[in-house]
């Protein structure tokens, strides 16, 4: 009767132990969930609005630097179509290369930034 009594309870304390188990990594994965969704939205509004601002400076610089030199050399219009041709082509080369530079810097932050965030919910969960 005492050996039923006990296999009882240890049924029990496995079952309860099982469902609090269950109960903790559900809490652990809301947390996951919620900590990348907010990183998520703050990392892509800080990489457009940085994108943007190097994207817009280049350009314009590279626009004025370019109307500046028509303006004062006054080229007849065979040059002009070359030199349209040209500057496109470096606008869209300044352009993909401020965009990937800032996009990587900004993805090597972001990264870390995840990195810490995830071993800092880690160790919360964990401890």
């Amino acid at each position: 009767m005492k050996e039923n009594a006990v296999i009882t309870i240890i049924s029990i304390t496995i079952i309860v132990l099982n469902m609090m188990r269950i109960i903790v990594l559900d809490i652990k994965n809301a947390i996951m969930v919620a900590t990348m969704a907010e990183v998520t939205t703050v990392t892509m509004a800080e990489i457009m609005v940085t994108t943007m601002a190097e994207v817009t400076a280049a350009v314009m610089a590279v626009i004025t630097a370019v109307v500046m030199a028509v303006t004062m050399a006054e080229v007849t219009a065979a040059v002009m179509a070359v030199i349209t041709a040209v500057i496109t082509a470096v606008v869209m080369a300044v352009t993909m290369a401020v965009v990937m530079a800032v996009t990587m810097a900004e993805v090597t932050v972001v990264v870390k930034d995840v990195a810490a965030v995830g071993a800092g919910c880690f160790n919360l969960i964990n401890n």
